[in-house]
């Protein structure tokens, strides 16, 4: 969507289902307008599946050459025939504004290259101030070759996007490529994480892309080290440090289906991993603390949050900890670790209590 100065910011898309083909993810761009030659307002939009045929999302835009006047809006679509059709539901954040300055919000239309992981949208706003049309380019970054590499062996890998960069770690340190195929030799299972230089913003994402090396030879095995000489005194020895201290810790693969708090399966290793740390440390008292993502109603994120730590509770009661020994508390909406929709964001944290 456009922002007009008054100064339009925004408007603009988002991703669905063109037959079997899903478009949730990270999507990234820029708006232009016929009548604005030069101007753009570049875009960040990420998205997922909903209930039914349903998407929602955020979008998020940045106004042509002032990076500090910024919209966040929630967003939702319905699939067509060859592509999706977007609406704003609400403005979740703004910045920069002034008592002259406003959002174009409506519904875009827009179609699906699978080629080229690219989206191309037509605006129609509601009129207001100078709101009426934009258009919009954006690009996904996507696997474009096979996800499993023979280990040892010499091959290319691609993906889509614009001007995409590819590193070796998260923190973006570690340039190894640059370009959509990366001809390249793995050892191992790799994690590349991928940018694209296509119209950035602040909000620009890092996509992890991983390739599976198999068939490597087995690694020599170490020869085995000399035995320590027997002590005069039998000793045990330490404790393993405790993961649980005063500070939060995240559990990162304690995670929820959306809506609800419900636990996903991958939650059970580590809640069955913590459940065994309190029976070793029967003094130990635990806070359970619910976090929701920002899609949704804020009164109803705090609810599931509360809902979400019980649910861990009585895991936890369940695999016999003293119910007493925990408590819980509920943040809803309001301490995402990462922009939403992010199902990271549905999460815990647990510390030991005061």
């Amino acid at each position: 969507m456009k922002h007009g100065m008054w100064l339009g910011l925004l408007g603009w898309l988002l991703a669905g289902n063109v037959g079997a083909q899903s478009l949730a993810g990270i999507w990234q761009g820029v708006e232009t307008d016929p009548e604005e030659p030069g101007a753009t307002w570049p875009a960040l939009l990420r998205v997922q599946e909903g209930k039914g045929s349903g998407l929602f999302g955020v979008l998020y835009q940045e106004a042509t050459g002032r990076p500090n006047v910024t919209v966040t809006f929630q967003v939702r679509a319905t699939r067509t025939a060859n592509g999706l059709a977007l609406e704003h539901v609400r403005k979740l954040n703004e910045t920069g504004a002034t008592p002259f300055s406003y959002w174009c919000d409506g519904t875009i239309a827009f179609t699906y290259d699978a080629k080229e992981e690219k989206l191309t949208g037509r605006a129609a706003y509601e009129p207001v101030g100078d709101c009426d049309k934009g258009s919009f380019t954006l690009y996904r970054v996507k696997l474009k070759s096979a996800a499993k590499v023979t280990a040892g062996t010499e091959t290319t890998i691609r993906v889509s996007g614009r001007d995409v960069r590819w590193y070796a770690d998260a923190d973006l340190k570690q340039l190894v490529n640059s370009g959509n195929a990366y001809r390249t030799k793995l050892s191992k299972t790799t994690t590349f994480y991928i940018t694209q230089g296509y119209y950035r913003t602040r909000e620009s994402a890092v996509v992890p892309i991983t390739i599976q090396a198999s068939g490597a030879a087995p690694a020599p095995k170490p020869k085995p080290a000399p035995k320590p000489a027997p002590s005069d005194t039998a000793r045990s020895a330490p404790p393993p440090a405790p993961a649980i201290s005063e500070k939060p810790v995240v559990l990162p693969t304690v995670l929820f289906k959306l809506g609800t708090p419900e636990l996903l399966a991958e939650a059970l290793p580590a809640l069955d991993q913590l459940a065994a740390e309190l029976k070793a440390r029967p003094a130990l008292r635990l806070q359970v603390a619910g976090h929701t993502d920002r899609i949704g109603e804020s009164d109803k994120n705090q609810i599931l949050s509360e809902q979400r730590a019980e649910a861990v509770k009585a895991y936890l009661v369940k695999a016999g900890i003293e119910p007493e020994r925990i408590s819980t508390i509920g943040y809803g909406d309001t301490r995402p670790l990462y922009a939403s929709p992010d199902a990271r964001n549905r999460r815990v944290e647990v510390a030991e209590a005061k």
